[in-house]
């Protein structure tokens, strides 16, 4: 260890380490018995030590942080330290498990509908014609204004000129490497597709929408709002009990009984999931069961129970998004 350090709280024992922070700012490194020490010395109990070690060895301390996050006590000045009496590893190591299957279902469901909307607006935008994504003249006037096209562009052309795609290949051979809509859509991300849905005439964006179950502005919505929780899932952040920044356009109540029986803050990730459930049941595409299944497997954890999640305790019989 170089440079000075100063000392923050400490405990005497081999296991301690007196030294908190080195003059850099940057926390002194600890092993997984200190690690462990530490979190019995806050009030956790770690159960087997054999076996915690292991669990430290495969999930990094500060990701298994989040999810202890709530048997931290609250104070008027916020989380301390200290664990509320009768908190448990196993029980933190059970949300985490639950979380990385949450994660897993979610991307595995968000693929279809994310192929459905390639298709339907390739298939729309090419009734334009068939180069309309490359001349915003085609497009609408958001793809028109600023320079949020011209970026879109120099996207689309960098996947283009990467791709090694059996279709790409055989447009430069035939047609000088120009796609047409139908097949440039297949080079696009979740978030390139998002965009792209944004420049298209309001006719197109209409038609799309349309077979969602939505308008055009409620889907646009959407799929920014779903591209985040695909990027947490791609990611491997933490999705069960998570803030969404963004929440969706509804529909007015009355239009969509099935989504109005949802009581849910739809800025949690009970109310994004059922968006997915909402889009998987109007396009007919994945497996609407793959969701409901997992969610049924929330582990019984007192601190932290499903409405962590922002559902409501009946989540599963209250709609018919959700009774699967």
């Amino acid at each position: 260890m170089t440079g000075s350090a100063y000392f923050g709280r400490s405990r005497a024992g081999p296991h301690f380490s007196r030294v908190v922070y080195l003059d850099n700012g940057v926390k002194e490194f600890k092993s997984y018995d200190e690690q462990l020490d530490l979190l019995s010395e806050r009030g956790m109990d770690v159960g087997d030590r054999d076996t915690a070690r292991t669990t430290l060895q495969r999930v990094n301390y500060y990701r298994l942080s989040g999810y202890w996050y709530p048997f931290r006590k609250q104070s008027k000045t916020g989380r301390e330290d200290d664990f509320y009496p009768g908190t448990r590893l196993s029980d933190v190591i059970a949300l985490y498990d639950f979380d990385a299957r949450l994660r897993t279902a979610t991307f595995s469901v968000l693929t279809p509908i994310e192929l459905a909307v390639r298709a339907l607006l390739g298939h729309e935008l090419g009734r334009v014609d068939p180069c309309a994504h490359l001349d915003p003249g085609m497009l609408g006037p958001t793809a028109r204004r600023g320079d949020a096209y011209s970026n879109w562009l120099t996207g689309y052309k960098f996947e283009l000129e990467q791709s090694r795609e059996d279709f790409v290949e055989h447009h430069h051979a035939k047609y000088g490497g120009v796609l047409p809509v139908w097949a440039a859509v297949e080079l696009l991300g979740w978030g390139g597709l998002t965009r792209l849905y944004g420049f298209a005439p309001r006719g197109v964006q209409d038609a799309v929408a349309d077979v969602c179950g939505l308008s055009a502005p409620q889907l646009t919505s959407w799929l920014k709002a779903l591209n985040i929780v695909r990027n947490i899932c791609a990611h491997h952040g933490r999705l069960f009990n998570r803030v969404h920044a963004l929440s969706p356009k509804l529909p007015p109540v009355g239009r969509q009984p099935d989504l109005d029986a949802v009581a849910t803050d739809w800025s949690r990730t009970f109310g994004q999931l059922t968006m997915i459930q909402f889009l998987l049941d109007r396009l007919q595409v994945g497996r609407p069961t793959f969701l409901p299944v997992v969610l049924k497997t929330f582990p019984s954890v007192r601190a932290v129970p499903i409405t962590h999640m922002g559902a409501s305790n009946d989540w599963s019989s209250a709609s018919p998004l959700w009774n699967r």
